[in-house]
């Protein structure tokens, strides 16, 4: 019998494609979605269950005394930084509720692989360079807080309950299906590779925030990792719990950082750049570099990222050619 796996956020960007990516490994999947973030198109062909984790505990709790789920892959999460600043209680509350809403639950069925979507944002601007998962821990902003405060919690439920986790630090997240079918659509985007691409082919203008970092071009760098690499990384996470693999945290990027001006240069390879390109100020909280150290994964989770940047930018700009509204 396959293992059934909740993907909680599963219509959104990141989670639509770590449902299919399930679904073609021989995982059962259920969704649990409230579609505020997510798109119902993206996950059309997969069991949806509405709940909100923050409002709807009872619901969230049904689904479970309904189904037998092995693990749940946790990615119901606000993630824009520059809204967590001016809204922090919206932050708190969905991150942090939700969150804490499904661990009672999962503990009260005894559900206890877990598989939690955090972020290199817990780190805030690093020590050194490349991060290692064991670096210093001081976010920049509420959004890395709410991911930090997270992760200490699984800490903790791991000692008192024996519930298994693996918290997996995303970089920068980006691309989409090689055939264009399946894509990054939020409804308020504050990505640069998805609003460069979609300058590109509105010949709108397009503003990049800070050219005063404390690095070499003056724009900040960043680690981007193929979601297609990112949620392979996920599934070789719950292989591990399943197979007695102890809690941990992981970095998953390629470990290697480009500037947004070397984004926009690569942007300019693969198709012509017609938008214009300006300099505005920086975005509070922006740390200047973070990328990646990623032998850890690749030694315990045996996982190893398959696309580059010049990838990345290819398979966005065919989803957006192909989708110029979206879902």
């Amino acid at each position: 019998m396959n293992k059934k796996i909740l993907v909680t956020g599963g219509a959104g960007y990141i989670g639509s494609f770590m449902v299919r990516h399930l679904a073609e490994s021989g995982y059962d999947v259920v969704i649990a979605d409230n579609l505020s973030q997510g798109h119902k198109e993206a996950v059309k062909d997969f069991r949806l269950e509405l709940i909100d984790l923050v409002t709807e505990k009872e619901k969230l709790d049904l689904l479970f005394a309904k189904e037998r789920f092995d693990g749940v892959v946790h990615m119901a999460s606000f993630i824009q930084m520059g809204e967590s600043f001016a809204n922090p209680v919206k932050y708190y509350c969905n991150n942090l509720t939700g969150a804490i809403n499904l661990f009672e639950v999962m503990i009260n069925h005894k559900v206890a692989n877990f598989i939690l979507s955090s972020s290199a944002g817990v780190y805030g601007n690093p020590v050194k360079l490349p991060i290692v998962e064991d670096d210093r821990k001081d976010p920049l902003n509420p959004y890395g807080e709410t991911k930090y405060m997270l992760e200490r919690m699984l800490v903790t439920l791991d000692r008192a309950y024996g519930f298994k986790f693996v918290a997996i630090r995303y970089f920068n997240a980006a691309g989409a299906a090689l055939d264009g079918s399946l894509g990054e659509d939020h409804p308020n985007e504050s990505h640069l590779i998805p609003l460069a691409i979609k300058a590109v082919i509105n010949k709108q203008e397009f503003t990049i925030f800070g050219n005063d970092y404390q690095t070499p071009d003056g724009t900040c760098i960043r680690d981007y990792i193929h979601v297609l690499d990112l949620v392979k990384s996920h599934t070789k996470a719950l292989e591990y719990l399943f197979n007695g693999g102890k809690s941990d945290f992981f970095n998953a990027g390629i470990g290697q950082g480009y500037s947004n001006k070397q984004v926009v240069d690569m942007i300019n390879q693969v198709i012509p750049l017609s938008g214009i390109i300006k300099y505005g100020p920086r975005r509070e909280g922006d740390a200047d570099s973070l990328y990646a150290a990623n032998e850890k994964i690749k030694r315990v989770l045996s996982w190893q990222p398959e696309y580059g940047l010049k990838e990345i930018i290819e398979s966005a700009f065919k989803w957006h050619s192909l989708h110029p509204q979206g879902y």
